[in-house]
């Protein structure tokens, strides 16, 4: 069962729900869900797009082109550009990457799938993620989606959540470890 948050509630929900139908309707959900993944990559690589969709200040018509052309360059699809266009001139940019969220969540419940949040330190290779899959598909007992996130402070390793459940082997975690216990004996 994935995980329910605020992302699933409030604007983020209703925005999400309209993009699954629309999505259900031509056929691409694939398509749209690659979309919204790459949406949220997109997010949490650039600090400087991050305050493009949170900013108040920003004309509308000033953040819709923007965006446009960011996705348009990251080859995110028709649909889903559309999509973001209405959200942009409905001043709802700030909630992009909930929604996104909120997209995945819906079908992956639809898909009887769970979500698992994968953070690393880098980049997975194809056959890493197939592994990680297999382990927690196994593990779970269900099909699992995973939603990868890179973060090059963890140093090594990974942080894997599904549901309530997390497991840290991060190679930032163990040192902080590490210097709390070596502080302890001293």
């Amino acid at each position: 069962m994935p995980s329910s948050s605020s992302a699933n509630s409030g604007v983020a929900g209703r925005y999400a729900s309209a993009l699954f139908e629309l999505a259900e309707e031509k056929k691409k959900l694939d398509g749209v869900a690659a979309d919204t993944a790459t949406i949220r990559e997109l997010l949490s690589e650039s600090a400087d797009l991050r305050r493009l969709v949170a900013s108040p200040v920003i004309a509308r018509e000033d953040q819709g082109k923007a965006i446009a052309d960011v996705l348009d360059k990251a080859g995110v699809s028709a649909i889903t550009q559309n999509f973001v266009g209405v959200v942009a001139r409905n001043r709802r940019l700030f909630a992009l990457d909930d929604m996104c969220t909120a997209f995945r969540d819906t079908l992956a419940e639809r898909r009887g799938e769970i979500t698992a949040e994968v953070t690393t330190a880098s980049l997975l290779s194809d056959s890493q993620r197939d592994a990680l899959e297999q382990e927690l598909r196994t593990a779970m007992g269900t099909k699992v989606a995973l939603d990868v996130q890179v973060d090059e402070t963890l140093l090594g390793g990974m942080v894997v959540k599904v549901g309530s459940r997390m497991v840290d082997s991060s190679l930032k975690t163990k040192l902080q470890r590490l210097e709390l216990s070596l502080k302890g004996a001293a």
